[in-house]
């Protein structure tokens, strides 16, 4: 049995070996964290209390018995097992640094086995679930990015692929909201060159995300208050030709309409040359 299956589905019944270890622990003269405390046991003991630790929640204490398997039984089939089930047991226990340094510990000593690709799937979440808590720091971000893409372009047929694909759009996609959220701060304090850069990034970084319609409305709310009004035509035009029916190409044409304007690519600019490559298929 796998190291991913023993995480899928945990066993019900305790060994022998198990059950001695769980009344010793409970005992308070005996510490199973001492030194030498576990040498008398076998792998399997020491593996089945480290799942049973993980049954019970405490993810931490799985982490340490499936690394005193690595410790005394190395290079064994028990060890190889243990090293994936505690690299989910960090993860469980939401310590990513140490789910990431397992994780990758897997990929290098087992590359081939079939739970390589799971391993590459541990590290590449260790960065995807905190990305929420990196606030403007996007460095987790772009980890979690690199190490999806690993998963989906090395594991292509695994069960990982797909779920890794749907992450990354999301990660994507997070990374555009960022860049946004940036640009609308320096528009609403009418900072204008600083807020178009951001947008900018977005249309051309990020044109398959969400954010894309607004960026393009919000290019046009920018390039109007400079009086760059080819720019801002020009910005129109694409969302008209890609985003003709969300309330953002409403907004923009009734914004370019109010002063005599209307949508369409003119001049020589960098939204110009987008909507060359967009609209007329001229990447040159």
């Amino acid at each position: 049995m796998s190291g991913r299956s023993s995480i899928l589905k945990l066993r019900k019944g305790l060994a022998t070996g198990l059950l001695t270890l769980g009344l010793m622990a409970g005992c308070g003269s005996f510490d199973t964290r001492a030194p030498g405390a576990l040498d008398a046991y076998s792998a399997q003991e020491i593996f089945e209390r480290g799942e049973f630790e993980l049954e019970r929640g405490q993810g931490d204490d799985a982490a340490f018995y499936f690394g005193e398997i690595e410790r005394l039984y190395p290079y064994s089939e028990w060890a190889k097992r243990a090293l994936i089930m505690q690299a989910f047991s960090y993860h469980r226990d939401q310590d990513y640094p140490n789910s990431r340094a397992a994780a990758q510990r897997y990929i290098d000593f087992y590359p081939a086995d079939s739970d390589a690709a799971y391993a590459q799937y541990l590290l590449a979440l260790s960065y995807y679930d905190q990305i929420d808590e990196v606030g403007r720091d996007q460095g987790l971000t772009f980890q979690a990015l690199q190490a999806l893409r690993v998963v989906i372009e090395r594991y292509p047929e695994s069960e990982y692929a797909r779920s890794s694909v749907l992450k990354f759009d999301l990660a994507f996609d997070h990374l555009a909201a960022k860049e946004m959220e940036i640009g609308r701060y320096y528009l609403k304090r009418d900072h204008f060159a600083a807020s178009i850069n951001r947008f900018r990034i977005v249309v051309e970084d990020f044109q398959t995300t969400s954010h894309t319609p607004e960026a393009l409305h919000r290019l046009v709310e920018a390039y109007l208050s400079l009086g760059l009004v080819e720019e801002a035509q020009t910005a129109g035009a694409i969302l008209g030709y890609n985003y003709q029916s969300t309330e953002w190409y409403e907004d923009s044409f009734a914004l370019l309409t109010g002063q005599g304007l209307e949508p369409k690519s003119i001049g020589d600019n960098w939204l110009s040359a987008i909507y060359r490559q967009m609209v007329r298929g001229e990447w040159l």
